[in-house]
């Protein structure tokens, strides 16, 4: 990774972009992407794509997807003692929001507050994790009126504030790599493929998509839109390498071997043979998980567009998903831009992912 690319990384990742409000991250995205691309495009509801288009005509499209959101909170109610109440916004664990600092987006710009945390020796619930009502959020204010002359109402919404760290050398912190960071892969390969002057035999798609943490919505929109006749969906997956894990329920995933390929209904066992087999032959580190109905993840809007895509799903192994301490291992950012360039090298003007009698 160059220090470009890693600076394009910072800006990302310090962008707030939290469900259905994702337009800062994706201008930032989108930026990035012109200069690899003929075409940058945005639908109504803020899905953004590039397209790379082949020089043959009448060829197939390929799909890159990765989703541009990240979970948050969302104003619920101010009450007339300036303290306010919030609810979740996509999968925000409610046991680890006590006592940490957000960034929510108001009219006039963003305003920092603090979700409270009554100290131990005062409280009493016994350990247990707080329901989402539970929790509040204090602005330093102390009526109702103070907090609405800040720019914020029912509705703002917010993001943990912690940003990115970089630790033991090659293992990236933040909030929000989910699924930013593959997004960023998705990015660097659209540089690869421009740098290595590759001329896809396919019509490429990058795809950077809304609305995944409430429901893989953006993914299905875009999907249907340019009618691919493959997609890869990328991700992130759950790391089994931590302690309390059992990978006889969870698998063994682990930081620093690889992407996981998912294998299961949703996953389309030729294009998992043609990444698979890729992945061999030019020795990047792969490794697999299963799924035993669908994946969870924008590839289960993807494969079931119109009449069907052949869809993979490529996943990041992540550490403490859905938590502002998310971990990642850039050797796997770097094993997954590899193989995506792989894949894009391998294809064939006629060639097609689709099953035949």
């Amino acid at each position: 990774m160059n220090d470009n690319s890693l600076e394009f990384l910072t800006e990302l990742l310090e962008t707030p972009s939290p469900t259905g409000f994702e337009m800062d991250a994706q201008r930032i995205w989108a930026a990035r992407m012109k200069p690899y691309v003929d075409e940058v495009e945005c639908d109504a509801y803020g899905s953004a794509w590039a397209t790379l288009g082949s020089k043959n005509k009448n060829v197939p499209t390929l799909l890159l997807d990765a989703h541009a959101d990240e979970i948050g909170f969302s104003i619920r109610y101010i009450a007339d003692d300036g303290f306010v109440r919030v609810e979740r916004l996509g999968g925000t664990d409610a046991a680890i929001a006590r006592g940490r600092r957000i960034r929510f987006l108001g009219t006039e710009g963003e305003v920092i507050g603090i979700t409270g945390n009554t100290a131990i020796h005062i409280r009493d619930d016994d350990g247990k994790a707080p329901k989402t009502w539970d929790l509040y959020v204090d602005f330093g204010a102390s009526s109702r009126e103070e907090v609405e002359k800040l720019g914020l109402r029912v509705g703002s919404v917010g993001v943990y504030c912690d940003g990115p760290l970089l630790m033991n050398g090659k293992k990236l912190v933040c909030r929000a790599l989910d699924d930013r960071l593959c997004g960023f892969i998705i990015a660097e390969t659209a540089r690869r493929a421009a740098e290595e002057k590759i001329e896809p035999a396919w019509n490429i798609v990058f795809g950077n998509t809304v609305q995944e943490e409430v429901g893989c919505i953006g993914a299905g929109m875009l999907t249907y839109r340019i009618k691919p006749d493959a997609g890869i969906c990328l991700d992130v997956t759950h790391a089994t390498d931590s302690p309390g894990l059992d990978k006889g329920r969870y698998g063994d995933v682990r930081l620093g071997k690889g992407g996981c390929l998912c294998h299961g209904p949703a996953c389309h066992p030729r294009l998992n043979a043609r990444l698979e087999l890729l992945a061999h032959k030019e020795n990047i580190p792969l490794q697999h998980e299963t799924s035993g109905r669908t994946t969870g993840t924008n590839a289960d809007s993807i494969f079931r567009s119109r009449n069907g895509v052949p869809c993979a799903n490529l996943s990041l192994p992540l550490r403490y998903m859905h938590s502002p301490v998310e971990t990642a291992d850039l050797d796997d950012v770097d094993a997954c831009i590899d193989l995506l360039v792989a894949f894009i090298k391998s294809l064939k003007r006629k060639e097609h992912f689709r099953h035949t009698l």
